[in-house]
């Protein structure tokens, strides 16, 4: 039987806050300034992705798993790490609670397998359509963080929140 099993963070490579088609593509998003939106789908919604009536976020990915993506980095230079639509520090902070408050209700373990950014998805499948994703490569608040540490350094902001939230 499948379940709820894996949480996978995005960005959405558009504005800064969601537009009709980010919230068909992820269960969650966030603005800039940290907002919460729901998407059409529920995380229940990919448990069948055999209907088409699912968030279809992480291509070859999507079964059993959550989409929560933060809005912003459209038309992203990753040569010259420039974007109209940078990434605030705000939303990442609360797409991290997010991801820690979804652990708690659906029982995810917390690990590279469960929760991982799209890139480090693609990365592990390069036979999907998930394979060359750049999100998460680069955080503007942190320019020298190297891009396979991101998903690290992510995943420990959702420990520590998993931690705040079970006091």
């Amino acid at each position: 039987m499948t379940k709820i099993s894996k949480i996978c963070l995005h960005w959405s490579a558009g504005a800064n806050t969601p537009c009709e088609t980010d919230l068909n593509a992820y269960h969650y998003c966030v603005d800039k300034n940290g907002k919460i939106y729901l998407g059409k789908y529920t995380p229940e919604d990919n448990l069948n992705c055999y209907d088409g009536s699912y968030a279809k976020h992480c291509g070859g990915g999507n079964t059993g798993c959550i989409g929560i993506s933060v809005c912003g980095m459209f038309d992203f230079d990753l040569k010259n790490k420039q974007t109209k639509y940078p990434l605030t520090q705000k939303q990442v902070e609360a797409m991290c609670e997010k991801a820690a408050e979804l652990c708690i209700k659906y029982g995810i373990t917390l690990s590279k397998n469960t929760v991982f950014t799209h890139y480090e998805f693609g990365q592990l499948n390069p036979k999907t359509s998930s394979f060359g994703k750049i999100d998460f490569t680069y955080l503007p608040y942190l320019p020298d963080l190297q891009k396979d540490r991101i998903g690290d350094y992510l995943r420990n902001k959702v420990q520590w929140y998993m931690l705040q939230l079970k006091k």
